[in-house]
């Protein structure tokens, strides 16, 4: 049993470092969350050894981790993407921690799960499309105007457009954006043809110096 725990444990933290250090680190740069992902992978593989390991009702593990999990994500406000890397970060420490006991069943399911984030968030992917939440100093009824407007200030194409807020008051209105970014157009310069006093040989030429002696 301790072999399969410390065979689990070796396989977790390989897969989480590359997970947080190399996948998610690298790309979207925030320490907190990259802390928090080991942490939660960490504390899922130690409680799953420890109640396989005593032989408790794995079902108590998981009501216990569920209910964590949800009071960690409505605690502050993360991105769709920063959630599904909670719930990848914890299947590593789960998988690390059933399947240690078949070693090539635990590094298979930790290879698909780490190259599924690695092409789904690969930047490549959406590279030109961003989302902003922008505040208009300026309140559009007609739809059409609105697009107009937020792709004249984003300078890009609107995909789609939520209006979230509108203040009468202060005569304000704040969107929820998803456009793709304008790819500027290359400028073609031509060639300049310098030539030198020295290269004409033309007829002119000679009977300028003909004329010069």
């Amino acid at each position: 049993m301790a072999a399969h725990v410390l065979y689990g444990l070796a396989a977790d933290l390989a897969a989480i470092t590359v997970l947080t250090y190399v996948i998610y680190f690298r790309r979207h740069h925030r320490r907190d969350l990259r802390l928090a992902y080991i942490a939660v992978n960490v504390g899922v593989f130690t409680v799953v050894s420890l109640l396989l390991a005593e032989r408790a009702d794995i079902a108590v593990g998981f009501g216990l981790f569920a209910v964590l999990s949800i009071i960690r994500l409505r605690s502050d406000a993360i991105t769709q993407e920063e959630i599904g890397y909670y719930f990848v970060a914890l299947a590593l420490g789960l998988v690390n921690g059933i399947a240690a006991v078949i070693p090539w069943l635990a590094g298979l399911l930790n290879a698909i799960l780490l190259g599924v984030m690695y092409v789904a968030d690969h930047p490549r992917l959406s590279a030109r499309t961003e989302h902003r939440v922008v505040t208009l100093d300026v309140i559009h009824h007609d739809p059409a105007a609105l697009q107009a407007d937020l792709e004249n200030r984003l300078g890009g194409t609107v995909l789609a457009c939520n209006v979230t807020e509108v203040d009468y008051v202060r005569d304000v209105m704040i969107v929820d954006v998803r456009y793709r970014r304008s790819v500027p157009k290359a400028t073609s310069r031509r060639p300049v043809l310098r030539t030198s006093k020295a290269a004409h040989t033309g007829p002119e030429a000679s009977s300028a110096r003909g004329m010069a002696r």
